[in-house]
């Protein structure tokens, strides 16, 4: 098994990193390679992962601060419009005695 420093296919950049130009599904010179380019995708894949992490980290306290102020404009809505609401009428959703067919008596009538 050559090593990926031997092979064409790898570039050593001016910064000491290396550049791998080898495609699984053209180029490949040995079976191992492709174990080592799944390697190096999962340590990609990895290293992007972390880095999202890192960004919501940064962004919950923000996140934490929106809701708070969100959840504070909804409860002073729904206090300014308690005025539109009597306590008196049943809410929408409990059918009065008319709709459930019931009939009012001379009592209650009056």
């Amino acid at each position: 098994m050559i090593q990926c420093i031997q092979c064409e296919l790898c570039e050593m950049g001016p910064d000491g990193r290396r550049v791998f130009k080898c495609d699984p599904f053209s180029n490949i010179k040995e079976p191992e390679c492709i174990a080592k380019w799944q390697l190096i995708r999962l340590d990609m894949l990895l290293a992007s992962y972390q880095g999202m992490l890192r960004w919501q980290q940064e962004m919950e306290p923000m996140q934490r601060k929106m809701m708070k102020f969100v959840e504070r404009e909804m409860n002073d809505i729904d206090e300014g419009e308690k005025w539109k609401i009597d306590d008196d009428v049943p809410p929408p959703d409990e059918p009065s005695n008319e709709e459930n067919g019931e009939q009012k008596t001379d009592d209650e009538q009056i």
